[in-house]
């Protein structure tokens, strides 16, 4: 796994209706035990916020996906950190304030997802993460990320 020294928050993708495409922010507002603040995926379940590493996203790129953060609704788009290696329970810092815990690895994806029709994969089954907000506040942008203990 990669040094926490690195990690940090490339980009924050919002969509304020089910369905529709998430964009970039270039800061977002957690609420606790809620999620991100406007997203359509946000509200008391486990699910909260939606994380996924850049390199994934890389990999889905070399294979011939025109894709980018936000294109596989994660909310989070990270660097320096491998996510889909943290297990259950982990607690992630964003920045100074939000406090994240780890709650599940991997999604089932959707039969009609565009990104598998046009490459036969997909990676958010195996490699993007969930978490529900322990701690609100303000996230941003290059923001660091640390696990804590």
């Amino acid at each position: 796994m990669n040094t926490q020294a690195d990690a940090r928050i490339l980009a924050i993708s919002i969509s304020e209706k089910k369905g529709q495409k998430k964009h970039n922010i270039p800061q977002a507002e957690l609420i606790t035990d809620f999620g991100m603040k406007g997203d359509a995926h946000a509200g008391k379940w486990h699910r909260q916020i939606s994380l996924l590493n850049i390199s994934s996203i890389d990999t889905m790129r070399q294979k011939g996906a025109d894709v980018k953060p936000g294109d596989f609704a994660e909310n989070i788009t990270v660097t320096g950190l491998v996510v889909y290696e943290l297990p259950i329970g982990s607690k992630l810092r964003l920045g100074s304030d939000v406090l994240l815990e780890v709650t599940q690895i991997g999604k089932e994806c959707h039969s009609g997802c565009e990104i598998f029709k046009q490459i036969g994969s997909c990676i958010m089954p195996t490699q993007g993460i969930f978490a529900r907000v322990l701690k609100g506040g303000l996230i941003h942008v290059n923001d660091t990320i640390t696990i804590e203990d």
